[in-house]
């Protein structure tokens, strides 16, 4: 990338009425900011305008580390994988509050965030939009800017709808501090289906315009084609779940096929694992990339186990754990799948190993020692406090070469994929189940669902599901084959919502491991590793929170329950 995502000399400050404002001696011009008209008028600081709204802006403690926040959570200390059955944040950073149910309008934890930054980039969008006639640029170039500022408000409105559900859609309008706030459209929440419709509309606009291939600079990490036919896909699966219920399953099989009409992508064949460190290859649809004068939170250190001067930031819960299969393809409670509870690692699913470091596993020239007493990376080992709640430690995203301990610097260069072709397959296999079945291949489509589930399973090194399955079996299938794919990737907490099972997987313990050694012998017990996990009704929707709905003088309708 020659052109830095971040440009942060070029942050315009936009809602700041100058109506009131009178001049005097005293006041001198801002020189962190540009004028509106000195933006319009120069191109090159127009495009660095449109590009720099892929990221957004830090309004909590910790977030955005290293560099502002992109699109969702991406890289923090706490990933949005502890607020569901995938992990919990070993220090708690305001996590603990939502995995025990308690969030609440005025206490949203780390979940709070999300309506604020979204509005403000959407509005910065609009403004984009409002103003890039005024450019002097070629009438090519203008309508890639415009396609690309559609993606981005559009990918802003996906992450609004898929936390809260209906939410006020702004049109193109650009408000401003000095408007009317009496105005009722600024604040009237339009439905679920007029929101999906809307938004599906303007990627549809964009993927219009916007190039199949960007250039080298901009590889991956800038809007194309596919990523917004990607997204389509997904509010489009999503619109058909039970929790949405305001779609057809035919539109998301259609949606998903659109992406792999376009030839473009196919799964890395390079391993699991490694496809976390470099998006430098054919699964990437869209992703945020770093630099190194551009990095984020260090991975490696954040996530280490203690013996290795970790933190051990976000931990893999055993319920996780218990859903990667055997490598002969059966679940381990299976009788017939060769599991032996005193060997629990052995012969699981490739994923597994490149995903969680658990008791025994090889690292960085050593092994991991959860056990006790004695373990090194138990709460007998160096930095105890450090020490892994559940027995485990993430190993997904984490590179081996980068150093883990006086990373400043030197780490956080891995990408963030915000959508990869192994989740298109995914979403075509679950649209398509719905509409057909396991074994047929949907009319204007070139794949079955298992046929594209086994395409995935394939590159994991895993058997492929058999043929003569039921609908009910392939979608539970289907369903662990999302959660095992995509563990750590923000899929989770958006996946039990909309299929309505939340209110299952989120009342479940948050399981851990005991691990205890006599002489050579290891014996295995479950723990409860984070006390009081709860989930009621009203959390299939995250709160607006009180502040939002207080700087609306109180007309923004709140969700149920809170």
């Amino acid at each position: 990338m020659k052109r830095n995502i971040i440009l942060y000399s070029c942050l315009l400050v936009l809602m700041v009425s100058a109506a009131s404002c009178k001049k005097d001696f005293l006041e001198i011009e801002a020189t962190d900011r540009l004028s509106e008209q000195a933006l319009i008028a120069d191109s090159s600081l127009f495009e660095s305008f449109v590009t720099n709204r892929y990221i957004g802006i830090r309004l909590q403690d910790k977030e955005g580390d290293g560099t502002n926040p992109g699109f969702g959570r991406g890289f923090e200390y706490a990933l949005w994988a502890t607020l569901t059955d995938e992990a919990i944040y070993n220090n708690d950073d305001n996590t603990w509050l939502i995995q025990r149910g308690l969030m609440a309008p005025e206490n949203t934890g780390i979940a709070g965030t999300i309506w604020g930054r979204s509005y403000r980039s959407i509005r910065e969008c609009n403004f984009g939009l409002a103003n890039i006639g005024e450019v002097t640029m070629s009438e090519g170039h203008r309508n890639r800017l415009i396609a690309e500022l559609k993606f981005i408000r559009a990918f802003r409105y996906h992450d609004l709808i898929r936390n809260y559900g209906g939410v006020v859609l702004m049109g193109d309008n650009v408000y401003n501090l000095s408007d009317n706030l009496q105005d009722e459209k600024l604040f009237k929440r339009s439905s679920l289906q007029e929101c999906l419709t809307y938004v599906i509309s303007e990627l549809d606009a964009a993927a219009a315009a916007l190039p199949l291939n960007n250039d080298n600079t901009w590889a991956f990490g800038r809007a194309t084609k596919g990523a917004a036919l990607a997204v389509k896909s997904r509010l489009s699966l999503y619109a058909a779940s039970p929790l949405y219920n305001t779609g057809s399953w035919q539109d998301a099989v259609t949606a998903a096929q659109a992406v792999i009409s376009l030839n473009k992508y196919s799964l890395f064949g390079g391993g699991y694992g490694n496809l976390f460190l470099n998006a430098e290859n054919n699964e990437t649809i869209f992703a945020r990339l770093y630099t190194k004068n551009a990095g984020h939170v260090h991975m490696e250190i954040a996530n280490g186990p203690n013996s290795y001067g970790g933190w051990g930031g976000n931990l893999p819960l055993q319920n996780l754990v218990d859903d990667y299969e055997m490598m002969n393809g059966e679940p381990i409670t299976d009788p017939a799948s060769g599991y032996d509870p005193q060997k629990p690692y052995v012969d699981r699913d490739p994923r597994f190993y490149a995903t969680i470091l658990y008791n025994g596993a090889s690292y960085r020239g050593s092994t991991i020692e959860t056990f006790t007493p004695g373990g090194k990376d138990s709460k007998d080992g160096p930095e105890n406090w450090n020490t892994s709640k559940t027995g485990y430690y993430l190993k997904k995203f984490m590179n081996d070469a980068y150093p883990l301990q006086n990373p400043w610097g030197n780490a956080g260069f891995q990408p963030w994929y915000y959508v990869r072709y192994a989740e298109i397959l995914l979403n075509f296999a679950e649209a398509a189940n719905e509409v057909g079945g396991p074994d047929v291949v949907p009319a204007g489509t070139t794949l079955s669902p298992r046929a594209a589930i086994n395409q995935i399973r394939s590159r994991a090194g895993m058997p492929g599901l058999p043929t003569g399955m039921s609908q009910t079996a392939m979608r539970t299938a289907i369903r662990k084959e999302r959660r095992i794919e995509l563990a750590f990737e923000e899929h989770r907490f958006y996946d039990v919502r909309r299929w309505k099972i939340a209110d299952v997987t989120e009342n479940k313990p948050a399981y851990g491991i005991n691990i205890t050694k006599s002489g050579s012998t290891f014996n295995y017990a479950q723990k409860v590793a984070l006390d009081g996990r709860a989930f009621q009704n009203q959390h299939y929707w995250l709160p607006i929170p009180r502040a939002e709905i207080q700087a609306s003088q109180n007309k923004i309708e709140q969700n149920p329950g809170y």
